[in-house]
């Protein structure tokens, strides 16, 4: 996964129009850190959705906010961090923004981080276990670069796959992943170097949590069913009532 240092960015960008129609300006905090990214053309991929600001944070200070409980201004965390650990004041935060509901959407090597921390794997609906992880060997997940992955949806009705149909995305692949067996799978590959399912929501208190493994650099970030699915998946764990 090219694991590197951060580039310390904070970003807010104000968008015109409106896909998401939630009656209100959202505001998105966007996480980041612990693992080198494609930065302009992900920062470029949430230029391009409407009626929201973000800033992106990157860690440690990301986790101090949500340590301090400085992140009450957010609507949505969307998660795209790999930071190694967490410590109880950070754990504290977290379980108190689930338990006011706040949404949060995680995308992929966030499915890799905090290798020692058991709940966050409920949190996230599944688990990259690393050497480092607390599981047997025999767990351990793999991943592959650059491969073209053929992804079907299998829930058309969810409001996160709306509007979105059967394509193909160049970017890493995961195997091997753990997936906890409460979650609703909205996405699957048959690529023989992914676990078949690549894309899922799930609640954990009273938080909306989407989980989309796609997002290693640029050629995901470009790709326009990807940013669909983000768009769709801000919109769908800020609202509110259990989708059924």
């Amino acid at each position: 996964m090219r694991k590197a240092g951060y580039i310390l960015i904070a970003i807010g960008i104000l968008m015109a129009g409106c896909n998401i129609n939630t009656g209100k300006q959202l505001n998105v905090m966007v996480v980041a850190g612990g693992h080198r990214f494609d930065t302009t053309e992900f920062v470029e991929m949430f230029n391009k959705i409407e009626e929201i600001t973000f800033d992106t944070v990157m860690q440690p200070r990301a986790n101090n906010m949500i340590a301090a409980g400085e992140t009450s201004q957010y609507d949505v965390i969307v998660f795209y961090d790999m930071w190694p650990a967490a410590d109880s004041a950070v754990k504290a935060g977290y379980q108190e923004l689930l338990g006011k509901g706040i949404g949060m959407v995680f995308l992929h090597h966030a499915l890799a981080g905090y290798q020692q921390w058991v709940e966050y794997a409920n949190i996230v609906g599944g688990k990259y276990h690393s050497p480092k992880s607390y599981v047997d060997s025999s767990m351990y997940s793999n991943y592959r670069h650059d491969i073209e992955m053929d992804v079907t949806v299998l829930r058309s009705d969810h409001p996160v796959t709306r509007d979105v149909p059967d394509f193909t995305i160049l970017d890493e692949a995961y195997g091997n992943i753990e997936v906890k067996p409460d979650v609703m799978t909205l996405l699957t590959t048959n690529h023989p170097d992914a676990s078949e399912e690549v894309g899922w929501v799930t609640t954990y208190k009273n938080s909306k949590i989407v989980y989309l493994m796609f997002g290693h650099d640029k050629n995901a970030f470009e790709n326009e069913n990807y940013q669909e699915l983000i768009v769709n998946s801000i919109d769908f764990v800020y609202r509110q009532g259990q989708f059924n």
